[in-house]
């Protein structure tokens, strides 16, 4: 059985109307939704209701009562004021999107210090029904207002997995995940899992890479993912990780693969001090953990070459490659 967060369907929003079942105001809002044949429920004078009925509401509030002073939410996100609920409504295109499987991945490539090809970075694009192009900014922000960020990350997980299966058996794919989007890994990892072993693909050629690793607050839900990951034999990485990295310390109980160093530390590195610093301190944290260091967003021979003499071992960014449709195979 699927997820309910995995599944489009009809919105059931919360609404907080920070007041009694009882009270009149209250009795003729849910007075108003029965009459109008609107579905909705009552739970510890919470109403849960429909996009149309938490409209209605919405319109009835914003003439009669003070619209910040009532909440709602989406399944158990934070309250929101109910000022903002045009957010929810206006990103609804994202539900088409994710039905209809509007999703494709290009191809970057991960190399070596001596520039061979380790691997392949999945980065999924989005179109919409005209076919034209969704940047990822765009899509995921419409998901997260809209509860859909679960529904999505699924989706760019397996696709991704199927387009790891056309890259040659002696290479790397690296897939992006958001943490924050996993409810229990045993439940929402299982989908993933089966697909790889239906196209029966080695478990060790699939690095798992946490998105957003800065933001991680809930580090122990974190460590309860990378351990089913690791359990199955797959591999994993730690995105934009820097200096002042706010989970640097426990680092060596996540144990990842591949850690990669943030663009910013990268980018002009050869003529920075700065950056020198941070990028050496994070290239002897992931030595004193076991992990494969790999810069990200080398555009310049001059950082390229200043990274490999310090020691960094993978290198990714434009000065080897772009994204792209299909898998090149020289750099």
């Amino acid at each position: 059985m699927a997820c309910r967060n995995c599944i489009i369907k009809e919105l059931s929003i919360e609404i907080d109307l920070k007041m009694k079942k009882g009270e009149e105001t209250f009795s003729i809002i849910i007075e108003h939704l029965r009459r109008r044949n609107i579905p909705f429920q009552i739970e510890n004078n919470h109403v849960f209701t429909t996009e149309q009925g938490v409209t209605m509401i919405a319109d009835f509030v914003q003439d009669h009562l003070n619209i910040n002073n009532v909440f709602y939410r989406i399944h158990d996100h934070e309250w929101e004021s109910l000022a903002n609920i045009d957010q929810v409504i206006d990103a609804k295109w994202i539900d088409d999107v994710i039905q209809n499987k509007q999703i494709h991945c290009h191809y970057q490539p991960i190399i070596t210090a001596d520039q061979k090809i380790y691997g392949f970075e999945l980065l999924a694009r989005f179109t919409d029904a005209k076919g034209e192009t969704i940047y990822p900014n765009v899509i995921f922000n419409a998901a997260r207002k809209r509860g859909r960020l679960y529904a999505l990350d699924r989706l760019c997980r397996l696709t991704a997995v199927r387009y790891a299966a056309k890259i040659p058996n002696n290479l790397k794919a690296f897939i992006n995940f958001i943490p924050t989007s996993i409810y229990s890994p045993a439940f929402c990892l299982r989908s993933t899992t089966l697909l790889a072993e239906k196209l029966k693909l080695d478990t060790n050629r699939l690095v798992f890479e946490v998105v957003e690793t800065d933001k991680v607050q809930d580090v122990e839900h974190l460590k309860e993912i990378l351990h089913y990951y690791r359990t199955r034999g797959f591999h994993y990485a730690l995105d934009d990780v820097g200096e002042g990295y706010s989970t640097i310390n426990l680092l060596a109980d996540l144990k990842p693969n591949v850690m990669k160093l943030d663009m910013k530390y990268v980018q002009g590195v050869a003529g920075d001090h700065k950056k020198q610093q941070a990028a050496m301190s994070f290239l002897e944290k992931s030595i004193e953990i076991g992990s494969i260091p790999l810069a990200e967003g080398v555009e310049t021979e001059e950082d390229y070459l200043w990274l490999k003499q310090k020691g960094y071992e993978l290198f990714q960014g434009y000065l080897f490659g772009k994204p792209a449709p299909d898998i090149q195979l020289s750099v």
